[in-house]
C-alpha cells in the first residue's frame, strides 16, 4: 500500500503567526503518526517561515516512522542541516529563494552534473534520496543518470485537470512518468495538491507507487474534520 507522509508546515505555519508554541509541533507531529501515518515530511526555507531549522532537531529526535526532509539542496545550510539530522529521506526541491510554495520540478538534463554530485553527498551520508520532478519522460531519465534512489512527481497540473472533470487527461502524462521510472528501477514518490477527491484516483492508476508527501489540503481538512479523522480518511484513499 502506498505510504502516506505528512507535511506538518502548514502548522508551524499557525504557530509562527502568534509567536507561542501552539499547536505544538513536535506533540502533533507524534500525534499525525498515532493516528496512522507513514511518516512525517517538513520543508524548512531560508526564512524559517514555517519550519525552523530547530524543529528539524527536535522532530528528529521523536519521529518514529520516516522522517523526509524536503527543500533547496543548492543552499548549503540545507545540506548540513539534512547530513546532521540523518533523515530516511532527502526531497530535492528546486526552490527559488523566498518563494511562496514549489512550482515547478528539477530539470534533470540540464542540471546533470550538479545533481549527480549532491546526490552522492545524501547517498554517502546513508540518506535516501528524492528528485522532484515534472512527469515528462526525458526527466525521469535525467533523474535515472544522478544516481538518485526515487522521483517525486510534482502533480499540481494533475490536481488542476482532474478539478476541471478531465481526469484521463490529468492522469495520462502522470502514468507514462511512473512506467518510464518502472522501467529504470527508480521508486515513485508523488506530491502537491494531492486531497480526498483526487487522491484516490491517482493512487489507483499510478503504477509502483510507494508514497505521497500531503500538507496544505490535509490540515484544511483537519480544520473541519479533526485531525485523526482527517489522517484516517486520507490513509483510506491509499488502499
Amino acid at each position: 500500500m502506498t505510504k502516506l507522509s505528512v507535511n506538518i508546515n502548514k502548522l508551524a505555519t499557525l504557530r509562527n503567526s502568534r509567536g507561542s508554541n501552539n499547536p505544538n509541533l513536535i506533540k502533533a507531529a507524534k500525534d499525525i503518526e498515532r493516528f496512522g501515518a507513514d511518516g512525517i515530511t517538513v520543508h524548512p526555507r531560508p526564512d524559517e517561515r514555517h519550519i525552523r531549522y530547530s524543529d528539524v532537531y527536535e522532530l528528529k529526535k521523536i519521529v518514529t516512522t520516516e522522517f523526509n526532509i524536503e527543500g533547496n539542496c543548492t543552499e548549503q545550510k540545507f545540506v548540513d542541516l539534512v547530513i546532521a539530522n540523518q533523515p530516511t529521506q532527502v526531497t530535492l526541491v528546486p526552490d527559488a529563494l523566498g518563494q511562496l510554495t514549489s512550482n515547478h520540478g528539477w530539470n534533470t538534463i540540464e542540471h546533470a552534473g550538479y545533481l549527480k554530485n549532491i546526490v552522492s553527498v545524501f547517498k554517502n551520508a546513508g540518506i535516501r534520496v528524492s528528485i522532484f520532478v515534472d512527469p515528462v519522460i526525458e526527466m525521469i531519465e535525467g533523474a535515472k543518470a544522478t544516481g538518485t534512489d526515487r522521483v517525486e512527481l510534482y502533480t499540481e497540473s494533475y490536481a488542476k485537470q482532474f478539478a476541471e472533470g478531465n481526469k484521463q487527461t490529468a492522469i495520462a502524462p502522470f502514468i507514462a512518468a511512473a512506467t518510464k521510472a518502472n522501467e529504470l528501477g527508480l521508486g515513485i514518490n508523488a506530491g502537491h495538491d494531492l486531497d480526498l477527491q483526487n487522491l484516490k484516483y491517482f493512487s489507483e492508476n499510478i503504477p509502483g507507487l510507494l508514497e505521497v508527501s500531503i500538507g496544505h489540503a490535509l490540515i484544511c481538512d483537519a480544520v473541519n474534520l479533526g485531525l485523526e479523522n482527517t489522517v484516517q480518511l486520507y490513509k483510506r484513499q491509499l488502499k
